[in-house]
Formats: C-alpha cells, sequence, structure tokens
C-alpha cells in the first residue's frame, strides 16, 4: 500500500488527512494518508527511512522553507517563491530522491482570478512565511504589484502601524497568510484601518475555519468583496496529487 502525508506542527488542524483518505476509499485508490506532525525538521530523514512506500508529502506550517535544504530539485515554481509545500518521493534501488513543488500558488490564483476587477492594480499580503511568498508570487504573475506587511520593520514590507486609510485605499486587494482569526481564536484579526475599504476592496483570508473570519466580516460590512480560503485548500489538494502521480518528467 502506498502512503502519502503531512508534515507539520502542530497538525490538529489538518484537512489534507480527511481529504486525502476520503478519495483514496471513493476511487479505490490502495494508498493511506498520514499525519507525522514533527519536533523539527530534521525528523523528515526518520519519516523516509521507515516508511518505504512513503511516495509524497504535504508540508505546512513551519517547515515549508526549512525543508529545502533535504531535497534534491525543486520545480521552478518553488525555487522562484522560496517555498514548498508538496514532496514527490521517488525510490531508485537504495536511493531516496525528493523532489520539492509549490501547489499553494497554483490554488491562489486560481481561486482569486475569478474576483479580481480593473481596479485592482495594488495587493497588500498579511505575513511574510512560506505561504504568504507564493502569494505574492502569484499576485505578480496576475499582474499585481505587491507589498509585504510584516509585524518587525523590513525593507520590502510595511508595518501594521504604518497602514494608513490612503495605503489601504491604494492597495484595495489584501490577503490574509497569518493565523490571525483562525478557529478556537476567531475574535482576532489583523490591525488594520478597515473604515478605509469599500466597494472596491478586496479581501482574501487563506483561513477557512470559521468560514468567515473577523477580517472577512469587517470588511464585508464595509461593502468589500471577501472570500476564504476553502477553495484554494481544495485546488492546491488536487494540485499535489498532480505533482505526485503528474506526467511531467521526473
Amino acid at each position: 500500500m502506498d502512503k502519502y502525508g503531512l508534515i507539520g506542527c502542530p497538525l490538529g488542524h489538518s484537512f489534507s488527512v480527511g481529504y486525502f483518505n476520503e478519495k483514496f476509499e471513493n476511487e479505490g485508490i490502495d494508498a493511506r494518508y498520514i499525519n507525522f506532525e514533527i519536533p523539527s525538521i530534521e525528523r523528515l530523514v526518520q519519516i523516509l527511512d521507515s516508511t518505504p512506500s512513503l511516495r509524497g508529502l504535504n508540508v505546512t506550517i513551519p517547515y515549508k522553507e526549512q525543508v529545502i535544504p533535504f531535497l534534491d530539485s525543486l520545480s521552478p515554481e518553488a525555487r522562484a517563491i522560496g517555498a514548498v509545500n508538496v514532496i514527490r518521493v521517488t525510490r531508485k534501488g537504495s536511493k531516496t530522491l525528493l523532489k520539492g513543488f509549490n501547489s499553494d500558488v497554483i490554488g491562489f490564483t486560481k481561486s482569486i482570478e475569478p474576483l479580481l476587477e480593473r481596479h485592482h492594480r495594488k495587493a497588500l499580503v498579511l505575513g511574510t512565511g512560506g505561504a504568504a511568498k507564493a502569494v505574492d508570487y502569484g499576485l505578480k504573475s496576475l499582474g499585481l504589484a505587491t507589498r509585504f506587511v510584516s509585524r518587525a520593520k523590513r525593507a520590502d514590507a510595511f508595518t501594521y502601524g504604518e497602514l494608513t486609510p490612503d495605503i489601504v485605499r491604494e492597495y484595495n486587494v489584501i490577503v490574509n497568510c497569518t493565523p490571525l482569526g483562525m478557529y478556537p481564536n476567531a475574535d482576532e484579526c489583523p490591525s488594520l484601518p478597515y473604515e478605509a475599504m469599500d466597494g472596491h476592496t478586496l479581501l482574501y483570508d487563506l483561513i477557512y475555519n470559521p468560514d468567515e473570519t473577523l477580517f472577512m466580516q469587517r470588511g464585508r460590512e464595509r461593502g468589500a468583496i471577501v472570500k476564504n480560503g476553502l477553495e484554494m485548500l481544495l485546488l492546491q489538494a488536487f494540485a499535489s496529487w498532480e505533482f505526485w502521480n503528474g506526467k511531467e518528467q521526473r
């Protein structure tokens, strides 16, 4: 039986294990998906050694960037983004080859593209981790200018304290790539001048639990278009399966 799995910490919120095991059962695929909650990325080697039937992995917080030194090769997108959330495991004799991909960017761009209007030209990306890097890459591929928003001061980012109503009106696409507002802390949201939002504002939250975060709710009350991350999640899961079993050159 082939094995697939997810590495990260913590994994209590994981969507993937239910999604893939249901897919395997419904489609008669002889495979199993397992959560590998590991305290450090170094434990990846132990997982590979102890699971000879492992064919693929998803990668989540906090290892999307930390995993890269362990990989033998990267897809062009994963290399450009600097983050990996899918690994294809290929066994050749005694050798194990690991190739990293990024399905976050596929899921995100396919999900947000139908919502973009001509007046959506600049975007704020809240957060600076692996998912934020994929979102930034995706927005740029769709023709938007982007700027990160970070709690710490850095050259390529605004801090939350620097965000004025004028900036929010100019950067009228805002994507939350932070865990702020995720269940069970649903009463939290990024600190933004929500009063500057209107019908020209598009708020996209990578969080999907709860269905409508406080970030989305506060924007919607001002007339903003809002969307959560569930469709992105489904699209990136589908892309993961394609990467593990795809027809591209191995």
